[in-house]
């Protein structure tokens, strides 16, 4: 009897395997993700409706908001001591008394998480911070994230929480933005703050948009010690659009090797179904 039991089990691995059923990529992170970003069809699911605190990938509602409004792209804005975190004491290489283009800011915040960029951005908007947060909310029931709820720009604050399933609607909404798709992409970039002397470089905070076997429209990261390190992507793979949610992963590169798991999970799939 046993001997039989073996045996079937035996037959229902092989069979998995012959129809490209492969059921697990071994994600690591606490809270995932993966969605075919055409049909809206769940691909991969683990707590993806658990609320989390979702650190800096709060950016890219900032960067919706900010766009929305159609503020003027090249008006300067000043870095005060407003902008300094005085929640977590994160360091910035932006000066206090520098000026740049707001859609500088856009950029450094997106693509490398500049936290006194998303900070100015906030504080600059019609109305000041607290328009801005009020904005936020107001745009996530827009696109559908019932449980989410944001308290600032920046994403510093613990009160910035979403489900993974709440932040592939995010993801997806911000595909729609041509600005975000170029500056969260972006592999590095150089400012020049006004009236100071030399050049900032700013490198993406995902090493994933300088690796050639990934395709990525939209990348943000985000980090907290209550988030745990966070990623999501909108990319192509194998010419197949999927948004990957990648939320509390503890090791530094656990959420980098995610993705990368994730990647070679669907390309066997897809390559098994065309065999």
């Amino acid at each position: 009897m046993k001997q039989k039991v073996v045996l079937f089990c035996f037959l229902i691995l092989l069979t998995n395997y012959a129809f490209g059923q492969q059921s697990d990529p071994g994600i690591k992170s606490h809270a995932a993700l993966v969605v075919n970003a055409q049909s809206g069809q769940i691909v991969y699911d683990k707590n993806a409706d658990m609320v989390m605190p979702i650190a800096s990938i709060t950016k890219l509602m900032t960067a919706m908001v900010i766009l929305d409004a159609r503020l003027p792209a090249d008006e300067l804005i000043t870095i005060e001591k407003a902008d300094i975190d005085k929640l977590k004491n994160t360091s910035s290489r932006l000066p206090i008394g520098s000026s740049y283009a707001r859609q500088e800011l856009l950029r450094l915040a997106l693509m490398s998480s500049e936290n006194r960029a998303a900070a100015a951005l906030g504080r600059t908007y019609p109305g000041g911070t607290r328009a801005f947060v009020h904005a936020m909310n107001n745009k996530a029931k827009q696109i559908g994230m019932s449980s989410s709820h944001f308290v600032d720009s920046t994403g510093l604050s613990s009160g910035n929480v979403a489900t993974a399933r709440d932040l592939s609607k995010l993801v997806a909404a911000s595909h729609n933005y041509l600005t975000i798709r170029k500056f969260s992409t972006t592999p590095q970039h150089v400012v020049t703050p006004l009236k100071r002397h030399g050049q900032l470089q700013f490198v993406n905070s995902n090493s994933l948009v300088r690796n050639q076997n990934w395709e990525i429209d939209v990348s943000k990261t985000g980090y907290l010690s209550e988030a745990g390190r966070c990623l999501v992507l909108h990319a192509k793979i194998k010419g197949q659009s999927v948004v990957i949610v990648l939320l509390n992963s503890w090791g530094k590169n656990t959420r980098i090797g995610d993705a990368n798991r994730v990647k070679k999970w669907l390309e066997n799939n897809q390559r098994r179904k065309q065999v």
